[in-house]
Formats: structure tokens, C-alpha cells, sequence
């Protein structure tokens, strides 16, 4: 495929392996003359091609990749990975190159990138957090704490992927086999010790985690996503279950408030350690979630042994708690001492953690509440509505759209969750991508009516212009929750991606309104 210019974290002194050894290990079909040749990376994009480069042409939904073999030759690449019909493609395009023919390219792009980076000897620990909400929140919890414990830590999440003060945007939640492996290496150059990688259901069920066998695996939830992906709930399941195989993961974590995790820590293979937020459910750790205010949430971990940790996190709702707790049982379950951990919390007051998008305050000490989310599903309008009706003392406006292109099926019960919940609701565009933006709109408006006829509703196609409705009919004691762009900078019309940061333009709509200097 020809992709744009990557800004993958790749190692700096890659260490060349034999390209004949990579064909014998897997037992390639080879096409072309490998003597000699070393590689000492692979991409799946011939744009992100760097010199040395295995490059992976698999095919795709309109070309297949190995018909730009031709570019990846002219940056650098050395050999083509295909598979027959892509050999073909690859002859064609850049004669004369060498071709590694395998039967199922993307199956095998996980243990070759691994083969090529050595991923096996790297000495960090590994952790991977799945579920329908809260992944991106306990991985970037886990690198905090880690952070205060002394260790160096790095993490990949739907945000970003980070390295210490090191980061570059993300384009996918999990990134690509070939991306991932090499940012692990790039990882182990700079001492990187523990690493939190946030796993989405597709990342499972498209390779993106192969060669991969993390120390330990949590899973936070699992609600009404994804079913334009997954046939049904429960082949959503099955796709997120398959992280807790021996051959993904040693251990797990898992929240069981919900039937779903229940299931997953009766049905899964590995050790696991369970956890609740619900009084009377039996589990290894429970938690009770204390004061809720608009800058922290109070909570109390208790676990085996009478081991007791009362701390706070810098965020909104109880859902947070529940986030935090689990990040420690994850780094306890990694042989971290849960008093080394409470000691650390205790000293510095609290978690230190700052999640870009989730929840995130952008107003000031003046002027209403304003908080920006990434929550794009029900269930994620449903807790942060209720986490800010516990200190909200004045009315609740919450702005938001669909995604367009995205699962249908949830747009009816966003609209009424938001219509029970805030006191007025605003419907926007967010990413209508190649859907009539109109019709998306009429959707959520009509969730929303049936669920409460008078609701007083807004619709402003224009984003802009939406929050500034909204911020025009907020006052001092009120709250906005923008729910939906979260961390993201673009807003896709028709396969246009248009520079949008909600953060910069609420922050920029309310210095307009002098509520910030």
C-alpha cells in the first residue's frame, strides 16, 4: 500500500539480521537471489519504507500492496513479503527484486517482525490492557505509576505511542505488528523496562499482537461497540477472550462487575486475578470508591492478605478508580510489592497521571465546567454523566455526534442516555466520514426525543459552532461535557481529514468569552 510517511519509533542501531536465515525460520517460498542480503526492518506501508526494509505487500480492500513494490525498492527495501498473487504483482512492479511468498501474509507479519527485532530478548515487561472503555486511561495509569515508582516505562495507546518525554500521535489504537515490534526494540535501546500497550479487539482478531506474549493481561469492560466489526456481543467477546490465551498472555487481571467479566475469568486458560467495584461480588480485589469531586476521585483497594492501599487519581468519576485500581493489581500481578506501591502513592499525595482527552478540564477557576472526552459509546456517556452529576451544582449541557461509517446500531441509545442524563443536549457532526452528516444527526435527535420528549436539543452541524452554542447557554455553575473527539486534532468529511482540536478550540471559545485569560 502506499500509506504516508510513518512517524513510527523505530530503533536507532538496528541490529541486521540474514534475510536466508528470516526464509528458513518460516519457511518461505523464496523467488529471487537472497545471498548476502541483510534486513533490519519491515513495513507494510512502501511511504514508511527506510532503508534495509523488509516491506510486506498484503492485499488490501481496492489494491494489493505488492504493486508498489516499485517504491519500496527506489527507498531502500531489500526483499518483498507476499503471498502468491502479490508475487506476481511484486515481479511486475519491481523486476529483478527478491520475493518471500507466504499463504497468509498478515498471519505471519507478527513472529517476522519479532524474528527481525529480537523481540524475544527483550527484557521489559509487558502489559496489555483490552475492554470496550477505559484501555486507553489504565495504560497511561500504569505508566504513571511506574513513573513514580522510578521506573522508565514507555506506552502505546489510541492517544500516542511514548517513550519517556518521546511521543508521536497514533493513527491506529494498536499499531501494526511491524510498527509495534520495532517500537519495542527502539523501546529496549533507551533501558525502556515495562511497557503498557493498550489492545483493541481488531489488534486480536488482525494480528496486530502477534509475537507477542505479555507478563500480564487486564481487561476493564466490555459494552455496545463494534458491531460493524462483529457479527454480535458475543463474537466481540471472542475476539477480546482470544489476548488471554497462553500464547498471548502469563497472567490476567480481570474486572468482573460485569457478566462478561465473569465469563472471562471462569473461561480463560491462564491465571487470573480478579477484581470489583461492586459490594457483595466475590473477587480477589475489591475497591470502594470515596469522594467524587471535579479534579479527583477518592478510592480504597483492598486485596489477599489484608493488603489495604487508600489513594486518589486525578480524574473525574468512579470509573476511574476502577481504571487506577486495576493498573495496580496489573503491576502487582507483575511482582511490583503492593506496599512499595502504597508508599510511593502516599508520598506523592496520590496517582500523578494526565490522560490526554478523557475527561479532561479545559476551563478555568471562572465560568462553567468544561470538560473534553473521547467516550464514543453508550455505556462511556452513561458513567461520565453520572460521575458529573455528583458535583455538578448546576446544569449539564453536553455536546456530541456519531461516528459516521462506524457501528449504527448504538447511535438511538447515545441520543437517549444523553437526553436522561444532561439537562440540555447539543447534536454535532464528528467525523461523518462518507454518511450523510444530516442523517446521522436525525438519528441521535431521535434517540434522544423518544427518550425524553421535552428535552431541550440543539443542532449544530459545524463543530465550532456547536461548542460555542453550547458555551452561550452554560453559566457559572454549570458543566459542558464534549463528548466524542477526545485527544484526536482532525474532524474526516468524505475522506478529508480538516485540522479540528476540540481541546484548543473550547479553550479558545472560552478565552473569547472571558473565561480564560
Amino acid at each position: 500500500m502506499t500509506g504516508s510517511p510513518s512517524t513510527a519509533l523505530r530503533p536507532k542501531h538496528p541490529s541486521a539480521r540474514s534475510l536466508r536465515g528470516l526464509a528458513d525460520a518460516f519457511g518461505f517460498e523464496v523467488r529471487g537471489d537472497l545471498d548476502a542480503l541483510e534486513v533490519t526492518g519491515a513495513s507494510l506501508s512502501s511511504a514508511a519504507v527506510e532503508p534495509g526494509d523488509l516491506y510486506v505487500g498484503v492485499p488490501g480492500r481496492n489494491v494489493h500492496g505488492a504493486q508498489f513494490a516499485g517504491t519500496a525498492r527506489d527507498r531502500g527495501a531489500v526483499a518483498v513479503l507476499t503471498d502468491a498473487d502479490g508475487a506476481v504483482r511484486a515481479a511486475e512492479a519491481a523486476p529483478g527484486m527478491p520475493v518471500l511468498v507466504a499463504g497468509d501474509v498478515r498471519a505471519a507479519l507478527g513472529d517476522v517482525a519479532a524474528w527481525i527485532h529480537r523481540t524475544a530478548e527483550n527484557p521489559a515487561t509487558l502489559f496489555a490492557v483490552t475492554g470496550t472503555n477505559g484501555k486507553t486511561s489504565v495504560v497511561y495509569l500504569l505508566y504513571g505509576i511506574l513513573q513514580q515508582l522510578g521506573v522508565v516505562a514507555g506506552l502505546t495507546s489510541t492517544a500516542e505511542r511514548r517513550i519517556g518525554d518521546e511521543a508521536v500521535t497514533s493513527s491506529l489504537t494498536t499499531p501494526e505488528a511491524s510498527e509495534l515490534h520495532a517500537l519495542l526494540a527502539r523501546m529496549r535501546e533507551v533501558g525502556v523496562s515495562a511497557v503498557g500497550v493498550e489492545v483493541s479487539a481488531q489488534a486480536v482478531s488482525r494480528h496486530r499482537v502477534d509475537g507477542l506474549v505479555f507478563d500480564v493481561a487486564g481487561f476493564t469492560n466490555l459494552t455496545h461497540d463494534h458491531l460493524d466489526d462483529y457479527a454480535s456481543m458475543g463474537e466481540y467477546y471472542e475476539a477480546k477472550r482470544e489476548l488471554f490465551a497462553p500464547s498471548r498472555a502469563r497472567r490476567a487481571v480481570v474486572t468482573v462487575d460485569s457478566e462478561w467479566g465473569r465469563r472471562l475469568a471462569d473461561e480463560s486458560p491462564i491465571p487470573v486475578t480478579t477484581l470489583t467495584t461492586i459490594a457483595g461480588v466475590a473477587a480477589d480485589w475489591h475497591v470502594a470508591v470515596g469522594e467524587q469531586t471535579a479534579t479527583h476521585t477518592e478510592f480504597v483497594l483492598e486485596g489477599p492478605g489484608g493488603r489495604r492501599i487508600e489513594t486518589s487519581v486525578p480524574l473525574l468519576g468512579w470509573y476511574m478508580a476502577a481504571n487506577a485500581a486495576l493498573a495496580i493489581v496489573m503491576l502487582v500481578e507483575s511482582g511490583i510489592d503492593p506496599d512499595r506501591i502504597a508508599r510511593v502513592l502516599e508520598r506523592d499525595g496520590g496517582l500523578r497521571a494526565y490522560i490526554p482527552g478523557r475527561a479532561e478540564r479545559v476551563s478555568g477557576e471562572r465560568g462553567p465546567l468544561v470538560y473534553i472526552d473521547y467516550g464514543h459509546t453508550p455505556d462511556a456517556f452513561l458513567q461520565t454523566l453520572a460521575s458529573m452529576r455528583r458535583f455538578v451544582e448546576g446544569r449539564i449541557i453536553m455536546l456530541f455526534g456519531a461516528d459516521g461509517d462506524r457501528d449504527t446500531t448504538k447511535r438511538a441509545d447515545m441520543g437517549a442516555i444523553a437526553a436522561r442524563g444532561a439537562d440540555i443536549v447539543v447534536i454535532t457532526d464528528f467525523h461523518p466520514r462518507t454518511e450523510d452528516p444530516a442523517a446521522i444527526r436525525a438519528a441521535l435527535i431521535a434517540g434522544a426525543r423518544q427518550a425524553v420528549p421535552d428535552r431541550e436539543i440543539h443542532e449544530v452541524p459545524d463543530p465550532r459552532a456547536a461548542f460555542r452554542a453550547a458555551l452561550a447557554l452554560a453559566r457559572e455553575g454549570d458543566a459542558i461535557l464534549y463528548a466524542g473527539p477526545g485527544h484526536e486534532d482532525y474532524h474526516e468529511v468524505n475522506g478529508v481529514k480538516i485540522p479540528y482540536s476540540a481541546r484548543d478550540d473550547a479553550r479558545e471559545a472560552l478565552r473569547e468569552a472571558g473565561w480564560l485569560a
